[in-house]
């Protein structure tokens, strides 16, 4: 029992050593330096750095629906790109209509070496009459708090959460499958 104990603490000390930790509300991920909310990770994957860029850029150009447009830079021999993207926000009235509520912008990268990629996605925007960090809607002190800000937080989550479901699926090997007579 005893060596059960020490193993859940050693265990739960190195977890705490991650770049980013889930913030108190929501769970979203905040950059301890930056105190920006930030989904990155390296993911271990077998390929070369341009098998790698070039299955990045394939999910781009299948997930986007103007990739061009999102893309800034597309760098093949640097095995790197660079972007901007966007989405909406929604929310139901009082009379339960769905209403659009703010676009979020956010900025992506995805660094690509032999063996494993990076994906980053910050800077993450709230565009209405002027542009503001959606870290602001963690404030539940501001005295502007609206109790919506935590369902658009939400909407942030999931859609990062699924959008790197996504990527890890369009990054993964393509298993080629012999043709037997």
């Amino acid at each position: 029992m005893k060596k059960l104990c020490i193993f859940f603490l050693i265990l739960t000390a190195g977890l705490t050593g991650f770049a980013q930790t889930p913030a108190q509300d929501g769970g979203l991920p905040v950059d301890p330096d930056t105190k920006k909310i930030t989904y990155k990770e390296v993911v271990q994957v077998k390929g070369t750095r341009d098998e790698l860029y070039i299955r990045g850029l394939a999910w781009i150009n299948s997930f986007y629906k103007n990739p061009t447009d999102v893309t800034r830079t597309r760098d093949r021999d640097n095995g790197l790109i660079k972007g901007v993207a966007r989405f909406k926000t929604f929310y139901t009235d009082p009379d339960g209509f769905k209403k659009e509520g703010p676009t979020i912008e956010y900025s992506l990268i995805f660094e690509f070496k032999e063996g494993r990629y990076r994906y980053s996605f910050t800077e993450i925007i709230r565009k209405e009459t002027s542009r503001q960090p959606v870290e602001n809607w963690l404030n539940k002190k501001d005295p502007s708090y609206n109790p919506q800000w935590d369902d658009y937080l939400n909407q942030v989550n999931v859609f990062f959460t699924e959008t790197i479901t996504s990527l890890k699926k369009g990054m993964a090997p393509v298993v080629k499958k012999e043709d037997v007579w």
